[in-house]
């Protein structure tokens, strides 16, 4: 998720530096080729539910959805969910990420960028890498426009607080409908999809939260498939105000499968979610990756312990996140055996499309290395398999305790 900084986010960081022989699409693509898919009908979901496909419809953007796909040579499958900010009330929804100055506070990405095409990206996306491990994998890319992690399913009315650039109306109303995207673009993974023999799960920043929140809808519709999931930058450190606010993450309706976070999804935090995940998932292997001190990650936790405090204890809200962080992926190691970490050293946000998916080292092995003996090294939940294990890994000081100052 990434707020530009500027205005009372300045100074945060002050205290503290299987498709069969390949899948058959809508529209059967050469090999290796993004095919984008659009002009979506609504569907009945795997929820049973009606979904239509829609950005937020923020005044003056595209509200229209679409995706992309590609078929791998290989019988697996990728579906990898797109990061883009957030926005819960009337000063986040205000503001949408839109490349304006440095003093404009930007939030969420309110619709899928012109241009926008995976062929693009590089990391886990780039074609023809040696060393991508899903670089024959089949894939599905689900943009990100709905400020809510890809689970939402409400309409929102939210006041202008005073757009600088864009002249909003007094009220106007933000599509939160990523779970309804996520829906309309399973229908068609499955219906397009046959069996595939391993599911990739994966998503940055807010695509991480999608990932680990949807896994279970992918696990549900290819039960015969081994599951993977990942999450870059998705940590989960939130504050309770937030976690049960409306407005907070409550504006967006959210929508968690029930057979693995239960009915009353109001129970589960932010830092909860992911254990949550990995234990109702247990045949399946639950990665996370984080820096020890995201910017982006700790920039919005201090607009939440600003405005939905207290938060942690600590008044400093990068060690505060710190803290938190740390103290929840250890835990989370020493309970859920099919769950591992990867924290590597600095301050930088995702990886997953980047290079530095396949250069981060600063943990032992490179980041790609580390997913493909994830993927490789199936052997239970304790990750091992082939004579060798898939372990939790940090850089020496990525997570020692740090007092608050």
């Amino acid at each position: 998720m990434k707020p530009t900084r500027g205005m009372f986010l300045s100074g945060l960081l002050a205290a503290v530096l299987g498709w069969a022989c390949g899948p058959a699409l809508a529209k059967p693509p050469v090999d290796g080729a993004w095919q984008k898919i659009e002009n979506l009908a609504p569907v009945i979901g795997a929820d049973g539910k009606l979904h239509t496909a829609t950005c937020s419809g923020y005044p003056g953007t595209d509200p229209r959805f679409n995706f992309w796909a590609k078929r791998g040579s290989s019988k697996n499958l990728m579906v990898f969910f797109e990061g883009g900010g957030a926005c819960w009330d009337n000063l986040t929804c205000t503001f949408p990420i839109a490349n304006l100055p440095a003093s404009v506070p930007q939030f969420f990405v309110p619709s899928v960028p012109p241009g926008t095409n995976p062929s693009n990206f590089d990391g886990i996306l780039k074609a023809g890498a040696q060393a991508n491990p899903v670089n024959d994998w089949s894939m599905v890319y689900i943009p990100y426009c709905t400020g809510d992690l890809h689970i939402g399913s409400a309409t929102k009315q939210y006041q202008n607080v005073g757009h600088p650039v864009f002249p909003l109306p007094p009220t106007f109303s933000i599509q939160h409908r990523g779970f309804d995207n996520f829906m309309v673009v399973l229908d068609w993974i499955r219906k397009n999809v046959d069996k595939p023999q391993n599911v990739l799960v994966a998503g940055s920043s807010a695509g991480g939260y999608g990932a680990v929140a949807n896994a279970a809808w992918l696990d549900r519709t290819f039960p015969q498939a081994h599951l993977y999931v990942v999450a870059d930058a998705s940590q989960g450190v939130t504050t309770p105000a937030f976690d049960q606010g409306n407005p907070g993450r409550n504006s967006w309706n959210i929508q968690l499968a029930p057979w693995v976070f239960g009915a009353d999804v109001s129970l589960i935090s932010g830092l909860e979610l992911m254990r949550t995940a990995a234990a109702g998932l247990p045949k399946a292997k639950v990665a996370q990756f984080t820096t020890a001190l995201d910017v982006e990650q700790i920039e919005f936790y201090g607009v939440m312990k600003a405005f939905y405090g207290p938060g942690g204890s600590c008044p400093a809200a990068a060690v505060d996140w710190y803290q938190q962080m740390s103290g929840q992926i250890k835990a989370d190691a020493s309970v859920v055996p099919n769950f591992r970490h990867y924290v590597a050293a600095g301050s930088y946000h995702t990886l997953l499309r980047s290079p530095l998916f396949y250069s981060e080292a600063s943990a032992g092995p490179t980041f790609s290395e580390w997913i493909g003996e994830m993927l490789n090294k199936r052997g239970g939940t304790g990750g091992q398999g082939n004579g060798t294990q898939w372990n939790d890994v940090a850089c020496p000081t990525c997570l020692i305790a740090w007092p608050c100052p």
